[in-house]
């Protein structure tokens, strides 16, 4: 007797796999940049600790890209070259990301009890060179993910993780 799982069953599988993909690619990039600034402040007798912040963020990050695909978000540019969907992908995601944490701080700040402006106050706060560096790590790690997710769409659901991760007759 053959069973198959249900439609919905299915759908939440495969969208927990991508999410749990997509997770640990950020926690992996978002990592190495937490390993470099500790090693190039161990330089100077700095300690930093924040090694859980990568992984929090990748889990948040992976949350919100997954929101932008459901609105619809780098859809856009579908007859051009991989190159530019790539890119585009990379340059509005960057975007949607700004966007949440902003809207993530705003309302952290009017939960606390600190008024809306306090969130905004405290990106503010954290320095435009840190805000600078954080939009570019993001986009730079945005650019392979979308490189892959185009290039699986091209060649077909799948096809990707078999080719890099399944044993291929010689």
């Amino acid at each position: 007797m053959n069973k198959e799982k249900p439609a919905w069953e299915e759908k939440i599988r495969r969208e927990t796999v991508k999410y749990c993909i997509n997770v640990i690619y950020l926690a992996c990039f978002f990592g190495l940049f937490t390993w470099y600034r500790r090693l190039i402040l161990a330089e100077y007798q700095i300690s930093y600790v924040h090694y859980g912040f990568s992984l929090v963020e990748a889990l948040i990050l992976a949350k919100v890209v997954m929101l932008g695909d459901v609105v619809g978000l780098g859809r856009r540019l579908m007859d051009k070259p991989l190159i530019f969907r790539t890119l585009y992908g990379a340059v509005v995601f960057t975007l949607w990301v700004a966007v949440f944490v902003v809207f993530e701080h705003t309302v952290t700040g009017a939960l606390r009890g600190k008024g809306l402006t306090a969130g905004l106050a405290e990106i503010v706060s954290v320095g435009k060179y840190e805000l600078l560096a954080r939009c570019l790590v993001t986009f730079f790690a945005f650019i392979p993910f979308f490189a892959f997710r185009e290039l699986g769409r091209v060649l077909g659901e799948g096809k990707i993780g078999r080719l890099f991760f399944r044993k291929r007759a010689v």
